[in-house]
């Protein structure tokens, strides 16, 4: 058995996409790349980088904006900056992280590769591209430093990794559900109605499925303290909740499980009362 790489290249009005897949078996893992407007938003991982290399001297991009530091979207920066001398800008506090060598698990190098370290500036609250002012949002959970933006001009959402979809079943170890609701809530005030996102890819009625992930989340989220009140477990939480086992929950050896859902609401809920 060996890992497959496929792709998709398409666009939806201006906005050019390329889609890569890393299949092992039954396990496909998939990230968008975005360019538009003179910018490319993500860089896929660096073991899609030679499948997009095309779109990227293609997009004639001018500058690189990265939602998060995790490897699947900062995959294609350093190679962005040795062969184009792009710049690149992501939120200050991931800056430092990949400047160095990679440092995450085995299997996700297995399956994404190893990233080279690059450097990036910090992106501030607002940036341009060739006709437009975007807003950076700050959208932790997912992610500590984890951005999405929302171009003024067209109302559309880049969402990074806030949306993936509406029915989350395992997080990883350090994501906080609490602080995904937070960011969600933060999003949903904004005015916008498309979101791009980089696992999900277009999705055209964006403002409602962001808004029934919302919901889904803090039904879950009372499920969880309802249960945990009644003195349940954290794992006989895990067995009447989530039923369904899923191999990326053994390949990551529980980096990726329904658990860490339950463990952040009972974590981070309090946080901030």
């Amino acid at each position: 058995m060996f890992i497959q790489i496929e792709k998709n290249v398409g666009a939806v009005g201006e906005v050019q996409f390329i889609e890569g897949i890393v299949a092992l078996g039954k396990i496909k893992l998939n990230v968008y790349s975005f360019a538009l407007d003179g910018i490319l938003i993500d860089t896929g991982s660096p073991r899609l980088l030679r499948a997009f290399q095309p779109f990227f001297e293609k997009s004639n991009a001018e500058k690189v904006m990265l939602t998060h530091s995790h490897e699947d979207h900062v995959g294609g920066a350093a190679y962005l900056q040795k062969e184009y001398n792009l710049p690149v800008f992501m939120n200050e506090s991931g800056i430092q992280q990949c400047a160095r060598n990679a440092d995450y698990p085995f299997y996700r190098k297995f399956f994404w590769g190893k990233r080279e370290p690059f450097h990036a500036e910090p992106i501030g609250e607002t940036f341009s591209s060739r006709t437009a002012t975007w807003d950076v949002i700050e959208t932790p959970g997912h992610a500590e430093d984890h951005l999405s933006f929302l171009n003024r001009e067209t109302g559309q959402l880049f969402s990074g990794d806030l949306f993936v979809t509406p029915v989350t079943k395992l997080i990883l170890a350090n994501e906080s559900v609490p602080t995904i609701i937070d960011s969600i809530k933060h999003v949903l005030k904004l005015d916008f109605e498309e979101i791009f996102c980089c696992h999900a890819g277009y999705v055209n009625n964006g403002r409602m499925m962001l808004g029934r992930k919302l919901q889904y989340l803090e039904e879950l989220e009372a499920k969880i303290l309802e249960m945990n009140a009644q003195g349940y477990r954290e794992k006989e939480i895990q067995k009447e909740l989530f039923k369904k086992k899923y191999p990326i929950t053994y390949l990551s050896r529980g980096e990726w499980d329904s658990i860490h859902i339950i463990r952040s609401v009972l974590r981070d809920s309090n946080k901030g009362d």
